[in-house]
């Protein structure tokens, strides 16, 4: 069912939130083994009876499984992904602290939540759970997948290892194998949560001062030296509180009151291992078995994942499309920058 952008106003849609348990052994990469899941996911609109509708977005670092939430202006009533037309499911990441089992999920065995006694989790695991998602729900055809920074990295190792699922598929500033610039990003946050004292007690607050560090850390990232010139720059001769310090700790803290510092710390380590060559002949390899018809958008000011690294994939995918839109956002911008992205996925599926 093709896609279609709405001039109407939009209305309220309504998310159905759900939960999958597992009840089954859950095997790692890294070798070790879950006894269960539980997997939170939403999904809004109907699945049409060819079950030919299904749009699957993937949510990125710190999200939740609600893309109408997080991504409004792409997902949502009368926008490009509609669910007036589409079946649209997001599940939270295997890792995470928005209801999918993850190192802030209560141990069964201790009663305490895991913390840092949970497996390290990598992008190919959380993959093996939408997976089962899939099959509990009776998806057998996804018309598309779309996925920005980490939830671009999952679809991409998913439409690898089950090139005949996806129809078509979008990866927006994202990668194929994590760089070592994003490595050394991702290492210097957890290294601001492994400073704060609290960091290893069984509390769901527990490192949370490390993690406002962690992501004002993050921010210089995912926005760019253009960015805070023009909105965090001051123009009296200040001596302490500038704009930018301020900016900061508000970031910070904003964070740290929703999200756990221990699933951080396990989802940025995921995504420092993000490489879909792993166990296969190559990187190269493993994009020339993506047989969906691919859309692959970079943002010009991102300078976390630098355009290079979209290029790249889209050359190794046959007939891949690929785009560049500009943003003054930086990373952030594939979050933003929905109206220049809604033209280029409907221009693609046209």
């Amino acid at each position: 069912m093709p896609l279609t952008q709405s001039t109407d106003t939009q209305t309220e849609t309504k998310p159905n939130l759900n939960t999958y348990k597992y009840d089954h052994e859950f095997s790692m990469e890294c070798g070790k083994t879950l006894p269960g899941l539980e997997i939170s996911y939403t999904t809004y609109g109907t699945l049409s009876p060819e079950k030919d509708n299904v749009v699957w977005v993937f949510h990125a670092l710190t999200a939740n499984a609600d893309p109408v939430e997080w991504w409004p202006g792409l997902v949502g009533s009368n926008f490009l992904i509609d669910p007036e037309k589409h079946f649209i499911i997001c599940a939270n990441m295997l890792g995470s602290c928005y209801g999918t089992t993850g190192p802030a999920s209560i141990n069964p065995d201790t009663g305490e939540i895991y913390g840092f006694d949970f497996p390290i989790v990598t992008v190919k695991d959380m993959v093996e759970a939408h997976k089962l998602l899939r099959e509990h729900i009776g998806i057998t055809k996804i018309y598309l997948g779309i996925g920005g920074s980490m939830g671009g990295q999952q679809l991409l190792e998913w439409s690898c290892s089950e090139p005949d699922l996806f129809e078509n598929i979008c990866a927006v500033a994202t990668n194929a194998r994590h760089s070592a610039w994003g490595i050394a990003f991702n290492t210097s946050q957890r290294m601001a949560i492994e400073a704060d004292p609290t960091h290893t007690e069984k509390k769901i607050k527990a490192g949370a001062k490390g993690l406002e560090a962690a992501r004002a850390i993050a921010m210089l990232s995912y926005r760019n030296q253009t960015t805070y010139r023009k909105t965090q720059t001051d123009f009296d001769d200040k001596l302490d509180d500038f704009k930018a310090s301020s900016y900061q700790y508000y970031q910070g803290k904003k964070l740290s009151d929703r999200f756990a510092a221990v699933s951080y710390w396990y989802l940025s380590k995921a995504m420092d291992s993000h490489n879909i060559g792993r166990n296969k002949k190559s990187v190269p390899h493993a994009l020339k078995n993506i047989t969906a018809r691919a859309l692959i958008v970079g943002i010009r000011s991102d300078l976390l994942f630098p355009v290079a690294e979209q290029k790249f994939i889209a050359k190794n995918i046959k007939d891949a499309h690929f785009a560049v839109i500009d943003s003054f956002y930086g990373h952030d911008g594939f979050l933003i920058e929905t109206e220049a992205l809604s033209k280029e996925i409907e221009n693609f599926l046209k």
